[in-house]
């Protein structure tokens, strides 16, 4: 049976000085297998990574509420390898293991109403004592490696102890206090961006700041969904061309 193409929205263009950048979004659930359009795997992500080709500046657009710690340690990691310059972008919210990937950003944007949530890593699991002692044991050090992404980017504006009181309180940080912390590098005006977030992701956390939840309630009451999808679809179907004519110029050269 064959399988429904998902769509990834990404835009690939060329400035006037013939440098040429690219533009991915994540702006859904980091999850092992891509079950929606809008969720990013660790595979998903590599094949719009390879899919833009050669560029000179990646701009990334960040819009989640986190989700499985190795598939974003890997997202994480291959843009670290990348000869691009990153430019992230946290439109709205980056909590858990999306705050890491967007410390693979050379320069990291957040609007005065963007947040960055960072936590402990937590898993689900069973099994006797000395099973669950392992797990403990698994979770620290995933939590230290963790640790070791926010504090590189941070440089001397945090101190681990101080981190880790963060990462223990399970904290959501605005622009600003991101700025202070060196966990943001350019402060902007406020977005007009609602968060990806939903009541599912309130059970998963405890400090969800009230303002947040009202914001969400607030969106989820407005109709702005059909003009953001039309976005995302003119963004897409541009990209589609972009790349065809890409493609037909390259298959030209090497023919």
């Amino acid at each position: 049976m064959k399988t429904e193409q998902k769509n990834k929205f990404w835009e690939i263009k060329m400035s006037a000085d013939g440098s040429n950048s690219a533009d991915i979004f994540i702006y859904g659930d980091i999850v092992s297998y891509q079950w929606d359009e809008t969720d990013t795997s660790a595979a998903s992500f590599k094949k719009d990574l390879d899919a833009v080709g050669d560029v000179d500046t990646i701009n990334l657009y960040i819009n989640s509420p986190g989700g499985n710690v190795f598939e974003g340690v890997a997202i994480h990691n291959m843009l670290k390898r990348h000869k691009a310059k990153i430019n992230v972008y946290v439109d709205a919210l980056a909590a858990s293991i999306a705050s890491v990937i967007a410390m693979a950003g050379d320069t990291i944007h957040m609007p005065k109403n963007a947040m960055l949530m960072i936590h402990n890593p937590w898993t689900w699991t069973y099994g006797n004592a000395a099973e669950l002692r392992k797990v403990a044991d698994d979770l620290d050090r995933i939590g230290n490696s963790i640790k070791q992404t926010y504090l590189q980017k941070a440089g001397d504006k945090l101190t681990e102890e101080k981190l880790q009181e963060m990462l223990d309180a399970e904290t959501w940080l605005s622009a600003d206090e991101a700025y202070e912390h060196g966990l943001c590098d350019v402060v902007l005006e406020a977005s007009q961006i609602a968060a990806s977030i939903s009541d599912e992701l309130f059970s998963k956390y405890k400090n969800v700041p009230k303002q947040l939840k009202n914001q969400v309630k607030n969106c989820q009451k407005t109709v702005i969904s059909a003009e953001e999808m039309a976005k995302r679809r003119q963004i897409a179907e541009e990209s589609k061309a972009n790349l065809a004519y890409i493609n037909t110029i390259l298959g030209g050269m090497l023919g």
